[in-house]
């Protein structure tokens, strides 16, 4: 700490008045004070992990205070200045820490992974990354709403290794969002000096490359903060603009308790203790005679006394009682179908079709949705799904995107956040892997965690059967459908697809929806022309008989139709599934005790494919009515190739006629 009385950090008070100086540092006080606390309670037991912030509380503070209250703040786990300058009620926090009911998470997730809508905070992920594509999408929604807001983002230099950091920054710089990224240079990711993590001097510099503004700042001095954020914040309501900002500041603890700091030189840790941004500022205050010892004694009573109320408040709070229906209804928001029944007049579509139909009514209906993706806009999309679109709604909600797959899943959530609406299209469904862990880490996990539904749909062309290698040709349902969360979608004709389509944009929640590629111009059927919603979890019989179920969806479904037709005598139940998350299990189940056989007819390789869940769950519901093992036929064990005849090797269609017939024969 500091060795002298006098402040080693110069401030300037510009036209600060003294009001404002005493709040600021009150405002550093007091997330000092309670962390000083919570480090007692780590050793006693009572919560159980500890992120320090000491020693950067300036950053917190000082840019907390220079934003307006309606503004977002993503922050991460050392930014305890945000919330308790926000002025949450410290027992609610204390309850978030130990787990209780009154947290933001029902005791689902821990420390600062949380967010409110209350105090426009939203907390981050263990990942990182993602919320730097969250804040681009509220920035968004705020550019699209005239609102004149700023939305700020912190990271840690570490952070900025991510490719999340660098598809952020590129997106917010391409369309001008109004977005202020943090980053808080602090000297170790984790164990790992700045030296391992980055080569550039600063990282500010990084600011350069994509064409935005960057500054450095001494993260330890707050006025210095707090002037120079609020500046750019007013300029960038005025002018919207991402601006990269880089705090200098050091971590005084290891990155959390259990971690020390060992690693970090005793020199180095000496020289900044002595730039502590609280007792360098409490100094000065004192300079200045702004603060007495009589003043700071009653400030930090006053404090501690609001701590010590809260913590009993928090401690006397009885304990999370597991309950099996709460938890699993809130995995999902909650989401009453409203039917919007088809009229008579229709017209003929191909699957391709009407999929741009239900898009564009969506569009027509819910003006707060914004479709994002590569080649989308004026090009119409690589499928020409979205052709006219443009035209028809303009460049603002129909957006052609970096290719930056994770960026672009993350700004869909920051719609989300904002209240808006957002379709996402992968250009082919296997490219989502490029934005695999905001889907199933991000999307999947917020409404369970902390109340924020996910309303993003991904549009997902998918399949083989055209050719295209191993790449772009993938039916990957299978990594969603395990994943809690998610619902997943499948039609296998045009008048689901609209429907389907139509009741997933209304969906709060996130849907993956899928479009075979090969049946895009090879299907055609009579399609309402108004706008209409079909449930989703309701499965579609399309046969009736008595001898076998059929279970299947996609592509698979025709494969199996023509075998029935190949085959009149055999009486069977074809049930084309249309929607794997949520799954119509009654449907399954009323068939498969009806006929006591039954083949599942997928796509995708076997292991670990969705047919084996539909399996396990027909064995374990179905047991006693079966005459016959659970039939499963679904592709090679490889990946997809490229050429003709190893693709129609490795397809499920050209097994499932043979694989039908010893089921019956059986």
């Amino acid at each position: 700490m500091l060795t002298s009385s006098k402040s080693l950090i110069t401030y300037d008070k510009k036209n600060l008045d003294d009001k404002t100086l005493l709040r600021l540092y009150k405002n550093m006080l007091k997330p000092r004070l309670i962390e000083e606390k919570m480090l007692i309670l780590l050793r006693q037991g009572k919560i159980s992990k500890w992120f320090s912030g000491i020693g950067q509380e300036a950053i917190s503070v000082g840019v907390t205070m220079a934003m307006q209250n309606e503004e977002y703040i993503l922050p991460m786990h050392r930014n305890l200045g945000v919330f308790t300058t926000r002025e949450i009620p410290l027992y609610r926090l204390f309850s978030q820490w130990q787990g209780k009911a009154n947290g933001f998470t029902k005791g689902r997730d821990r420390s600062f992974h949380f967010g409110t809508q209350e105090f426009n905070i939203v907390g981050m992920i263990s990942h990182l990354g993602p919320q730097l594509g969250v804040a681009d999408g509220i920035a968004l929604a705020s550019l699209l709403k005239n609102k004149k807001q700023v939305t700020a983002v912190f990271t840690g230099e570490g952070g900025t290794s991510e490719g999340d950091f660098h598809e952020a920054l590129n997106v917010a710089s391409v369309w001008q969002l109004p977005v202020l990224f943090c980053v808080e240079n602090n000297g170790y990711g984790l164990s790992t000096p700045t030296n391992e993590q980055y080569r550039c001097k600063d990282i500010a510099d990084r600011g350069k490359g994509y064409g935005m503004e960057s500054f450095i700042l001494d993260g330890n001095n707050i006025i210095e903060v707090y002037t120079k954020i609020q500046k750019l914040a007013e300029s960038i309501r005025k002018r919207p603009r991402p601006i990269l900002i880089e705090f200098k500041t050091f971590r005084m603890r290891g990155h959390e308790e259990a971690s020390g700091t060992k690693y970090v030189p005793k020199a180095l840790m000496d020289e900044w203790a002595k730039k502590d941004p609280l007792e360098n500022f409490k100094a000065f205050l004192k300079e200045e005679r702004l603060l007495s010892d009589k003043q700071d004694a009653a400030i930090r009573e006053a404090i501690i006394n609001e701590i010590n109320e809260h913590l009993e408040k928090a401690f006397n709070e009885a304990p999370i009682v597991p309950d099996w229906d709460t938890e699993l209804n809130d995995v999902y928001k909650p989401f009453d179908f409203e039917a919007v029944k088809p009229t008579s007049k229709t017209e003929e579509l191909r699957l391709i079709d009407a999929i741009s139909s239900g898009l564009k009514q969506a569009m027509e209906r819910h003006k707060d949705l914004v479709i994002m993706g590569q080649d989308i806009a004026e090009y119409g999309g690589v499928f020409k799904i979205t052709d006219g679109f443009v035209k028809a709604f303009g460049k603002d909600r129909v957006r052609n995107t970096p290719i930056c797959e994770s960026a672009i899943v993350e700004a869909g959530m920051g719609l989300s956040i904002a209240g808006m609406k957002a379709v996402v299209e992968m250009q082919f469904a296997d490219f989502v892997t490029s934005g695999f862990n905001p889907v199933v880490n991000y999307l999947a996990k917020s409404h369970y965690r902390w109340n924020q539904q996910a309303d993003v749909v991904v549009r997902m062309p998918c399949g083989g059967g055209v050719a295209a290698g191993p790449f772009h040709s993938q039916t990957n349902e299978a990594w969603f459908t395990k994943t809690p969360g998610l619902k997943v979608v499948y039609p296998a004709f045009p008048y689901d697809a609209k429907g389907l389509l139509t009741t997933a944009i209304e969906d709060p929640n996130p849907v993956l929806f899928f479009e075979h590629k090969a049946l895009y111009r090879s299907i055609r059927q009579e399609v309402p022309t108004n706008y209409y919603t079909l449930p989703l979890g309701k499965a579609s019989v399309l046969r009736e008989g008595n001898e076998v179920s059929i279970i299947s969806y996609g592509a698979g479904v025709h494969w199996a139709l023509e075998t029935l037709e190949t085959h009149a005598t055999i009486s069977a139940d074809l049930i084309d599934l249309r929607s794997l998350q949520p799954l119509d299990t009654e449907t399954i189940y009323a068939s498969v005790k009806k006929t006591g056989k039954v083949i599942i007819l997928q796509e995708d390789s076997l292991f670990g494919g969705i047919a084996s869940d539909i399996s396990a769950l027909i064995m374990e519901h179905c047991f006693e009515q079966l005459d016959a093992p659970v039939k499963r036929v679904a592709s090679m064990e490889t990946p997809i190739p490229f050429v003709n005849q190893l693709e129609e090797q490795y397809m499920a269609k050209g097994r499932f006629e043979a694989a039908l017939k010893d089921l019956l024969a059986y």
